[in-house]
Formats: structure tokens, sequence, C-alpha cells
């Protein structure tokens, strides 16, 4: 990949590798670090992979443009951006040219952020450094309209929608389409080709595994829960966020599925509920008795596990672990001990940078 801001912009910060070089330099990382010698390697696309991107906007007398951090944290001037998907190359410069049109759109503009999807559908969203209304409402929809994008204002404490807040995505897993409906200020995965091998992987490794239940926390929209659902006779997958269980409870009833369960618990307060130490109104109508689980899955934040969840892992005999910091998964790791790594992988989600996702399935040792 050539990119004009190779060396300038801090968001790619292995821009002297070609893509080959860098992804080699991390795999051998994590080798090293977790003293492996085979693991499974999933690559990105080498272009065109994000599918979410923020860009600040700096002003001067030229008028405003788009911008990154450079490496001392200075607003760096871009025309372009590699990585991003196709849909935010096309869409970058027609929305800027647009705003300029306008000083109320233009006026106190701090960042633009892009959400697309491999459906083609977009979220622009415009966030000020101003307090906008209905006037900018109105402003927003008639100079944004050729766009064919949903358009959404921000400013401290308000978010105005001109069209609507999300869009739609469609992963095909093992030739099987699932759709989901993503929202604006809801956490995606950010590369979706790379996820979709990510959810085929998890799929693949546990195809010959005893199952009969899951459990999973920290379930999202349900990213994996709906294609891993066809592998367990019944899912409980768990979630804090108000906004990621009403969406995953939309993505059930879109892909018509039968077998799932979302909840809004944290993880203390699901261990809390299923060790009989508190009654929770939102269990209502679910018996926990009745599953009977063989397997658990976590996909948690940079901070890892906490270390009262990882004493609750330990109850289940197959632990599936999606990790986007390997700092942490390997503290994790050494906390669970009396597991033994069946499958180890890496998801190369961030190309050009050190960043890199692990995903480890676990068998408790007899």
């Amino acid at each position: 990949m050539n990119c004009n801001y190779f060396g300038k912009c801090g968001s790619c910060t292995m821009y002297n590798y070609d893509y080959e070089e860098q992804l080699h330099k991390k795999i051998s990382s994590i080798k090293q670090e977790f003293g492996l010698k085979n693991i499974d390697i999933i690559t990105s696309e080498p272009k065109n992979f994000r599918y979410r991107a923020e860009f600040r906007i700096f002003h001067d007398k030229d008028g405003i443009s788009y911008a990154m951090n450079d490496f001392d944290k200075r607003l760096l001037k871009i025309n372009d951006c590699q990585i991003v998907s196709s849909l935010i190359q096309t869409l970058m410069q027609r929305v800027l040219n647009l705003i300029k049109t306008s000083p109320i759109l233009e006026k106190k503009l701090f960042a633009v952020e892009f959400l697309t999807s491999t459906t083609n559908e977009s979220i622009i969203t415009l966030i000020y450094h101003k307090k906008i209304n209905d006037e900018w409402g109105k402003v927003a929809k008639e100079v944004l309209s050729s766009l064919n994008s949903n358009i959404i204002g921000r400013s401290r404490g308000i978010k105005l929608v001109v069209n609507k807040d999300f869009i739609h995505e469609q992963l095909t897993i093992f030739g099987k389409n699932y759709k989901y409906k993503l929202l604006d200020s809801g956490f995606t995965q950010p590369n979706p080709k790379v996820n979709q091998k990510m959810i085929e992987w998890v799929i693949e490794n546990i195809k010959e595994l005893p199952k009969s239940n899951l459990l999973e926390l920290y379930c999202g929209l349900g990213n994996f829960t709906l294609p891993l659902s066809k592998e367990f006779k019944k899912v409980l997958a768990t979630e804090v966020s108000k906004a990621s269980i009403k969406s995953a409870n939309e993505n059930v009833e879109l892909n018509k599925i039968q077998n799932i369960k979302f909840v809004r618990l944290s993880a203390e307060e699901l261990v809390e509920a299923m060790d009989k130490k508190r009654e929770f109104n939102r269990l209502k109508g679910v018996d926990l008795d009745s599953y009977k689980f063989s397997h658990i899955f976590v996909d948690p934040p940079r901070a890892g596990v906490d270390e009262k969840t990882i004493e609750f892992l330990k109850r289940f005999g197959y632990i599936i672990y999606i990790s986007c910091n390997p700092i942490t998964l390997k503290r994790d790791l050494e906390n669970l001990n009396n597991y033994e790594i069946l499958k180890f992988a890496t998801f190369d989600q961030f190309a050009y940078t050190n960043h890199i996702e692990c995903g480890v399935i676990l068998r408790r040792k007899n």
C-alpha cells in the first residue's frame, strides 16, 4: 500500500514495512510472548479494510480540511486515507465540499465520523464544538441529501438524526448470511472481512468438541452469538450496555433465531445470579438452572477479565477467549493454568499498526 502520509500520520505506526513484513513481525512477537510454535494466522486486506473511521477537522485561512494526529500529537492535514473502506474514500471529499458551501455546517465543526458496511450503507456523523439545533438539521438535510447517506449531528448533550441512526451489515459465515443492525454509537468490528474469518475460525475449531449449551459474556450486539447459536442447543448471552442488548434482540428477530436469550447483566451480576446470591428482574422468565453449559465465550475489553470472573470461568469445561489485548490475555491465561490450549490464532484487524487480536480455545485439564 502506498500512502502519501506514511511516516507523517501517527495512525499507521508500522508504515516502514510492507504488509507481509509488518504481519511477520507481529506474529513473531506473539509466538515469543506466549511460547508457541504454531498458531493460526488470519490476515487482513492490505488496504481499504477499515469500515469505521473518525477524522478531525482543521480550520485555517484556506477553509477546512481533514486532519489526523502526527507522531508528535499535532494535527496533520490530509486529503485521503488508504486504510478506510472504498465507500469512505468516495464520501470523504464529497462531504467536505458540500460542508464548505454552508456556514452553518462548517462553523465550529470539530470532527467527522464515518460508519460503513458491506451492504454499502453509511452513517456520517458531524461533531461540533457549538450547540446545534433544528435549523442545523434542516440545512444538513438540504445540503447533504445528494450523499444518499444517513446524517447525524452531535454537540455536547445533543444528537440530531437527519435520516436514521443505524445501518445494516451482512456477514457470510460458511455460506450462510447473517444480518445485523449497526447503531451509530454502538461497538462494531472495524474490519468486517477479518471479523467474518474470526467467527469462522471459532466455529471450525469447536465443531468436533462435545457441546451442549453456550454462555457468552460481553456479547455486544450479537456479532459472534448469532452464528455460534447453530453449534449449541441453547445460548445465554449477557452484556451490560442497554443499547447493545436492544440491538442484539433486534438482530435475533432479523435472523429468526429461536435458541438465544440475551440478558442485560454484567459478568459480576451474572455470577451472583447463578450462585443465587441475588435476584434480578432482568432475569424474569429465564430459568438459569435449565442451562447445562459446556462452553463459555468471552470477548472482554482491553482490560481483560477481572479476578472474580476468571474464577467463574474455571467452572466450565471449555473456554473460548477472544482478546483485543495480548498483554491482558497472557495475564488471564496464566490465571487459567488448569486449562490447556487447543487452538491459538491471531487476527490482524488493524494492519500497519502494532495492534493485533488473538483467539484461544481452552480445555480444562483432567
